[in-house]
């Protein structure tokens, strides 16, 4: 049963781990509330995983104190990891087991949990229940990989990327796992690169980079931050037309914010009827026809870049 509610179910103050002379966490502070669906988004190369690994025991950290279900890490911390599901971003299994083997391996290092079977069925692997680990896709791996994060029955699931290399289908498929973890009260701890799924599932949501959280809140509340609910990205043909002025593009209508990615430019405005006309006509008069023009309701990959200044699947 999960512990009493009295208190985070993760907490970490000035957290800091290096390799050498690069700092891959950075004095960071987090708590996350029991029960809740907590994400950490960030390009490749943020810190998220190295932040993961620490809360999960699995690394030390260089400086600063972590918290897990109201314990701290001590000696081989075994009366804590029995509560707790991980995914890794990457598992190796034993290739000449069998899957029902694979789960049945796992179940044993806990004192109670679920059926082997239950397991295999909310994953989706009944079907390969008698299959060797070496026949499996990636994705069918990938699952397997959930299945024994959550055979234990834990508290709290730690899962790092959970759906990356996951046909749509199965990713929705994890994602009413999920769900259904937190209907139960689990917590869990989520990183990921894909922006509707971090919407969907997530209560808060930490926007990390270089080590740091940069942004901290409900995913609403931080699209929110914006100041509009709409997104116009558009790029000119370079070289043809003169460089787009960026003090005119912040006083075209309905203009909240501009940023630049790269070649393309992003207007976050709240009417798109009115922007739209008046950006082409602007670039009508630079003698400019775009090359790409796209509107798009505000999501956390915009925040982003407001933020930053490039797009979270940038390394």
């Amino acid at each position: 049963m999960p512990a009493p509610d009295v208190g985070p179910a993760l907490r970490c103050r000035g957290l800091v781990k290096r390799y050498g002379n690069l700092v891959a966490v950075a004095g960071l502070d987090l708590e996350v509330r029991r029960g809740e669906c907590f994400g950490v988004l960030g390009p490749n190369g943020a810190g998220k995983t190295t932040t993961v690994e620490v809360l999960e025991g699995l690394k030390a950290p260089d400086a600063g104190e972590v918290e897990v279900l109201g314990e701290r890490w001590r000696g081989d911390g075994l009366g804590l990891r029995v509560r707790l599901g991980v995914q890794l971003q990457e598992t190796k299994f034993p290739e000449k087991l069998r899957v029902s083997e694979v789960l049945g391996l796992f179940r044993s290092f806990y004192p109670s949990g679920i059926e082997v079977a239950e397991a295999l069925r909310l994953v989706g692997l009944e079907e390969k229940a008698g299959a060797y680990v070496r026949t499996l896709s990636g994705g069918q791996k990938q699952r397997l990989s959930l299945a024994c994060a959550l055979v234990g029955d834990p508290e709290l699931v730690f899962l790092d990327e959970p759906t990356t290399g996951l046909d749509p289908q199965s990713r929705r498929q994890t994602w009413e796992i999920v769900e259904r973890l937190k209907a139960r009260g689990r917590t869990v701890l989520l990183t990921t690169h894909y922006m509707e799924e971090a919407a969907r599932l997530c209560d808060r949501v930490a926007i990390m980079d270089h080590g740091r959280i940069i942004a901290l809140g409900t995913p609403r509340e931080l699209v929110a931050t914006l100041g509009a609910e709409h997104v116009v990205e558009f790029a000119v043909e370079e070289g043809v037309a003169p460089a787009v002025p960026e003090a005119a593009l912040a006083c075209l209508p309905s203009v909240e914010r501009v940023t630049r990615d790269g070649e393309r430019w992003r207007l976050t405005v709240r009417e798109v009827h009115r922007a739209v006309p008046a950006l082409l006509a602007m670039l009508a008069g630079l003698g400019a026809e775009p090359t790409h023009l796209t509107t798009h309701h505000a999501t956390l990959e915009d925040v982003f870049v407001a933020l930053t200044g490039r797009s979270l699947r940038d390394g």
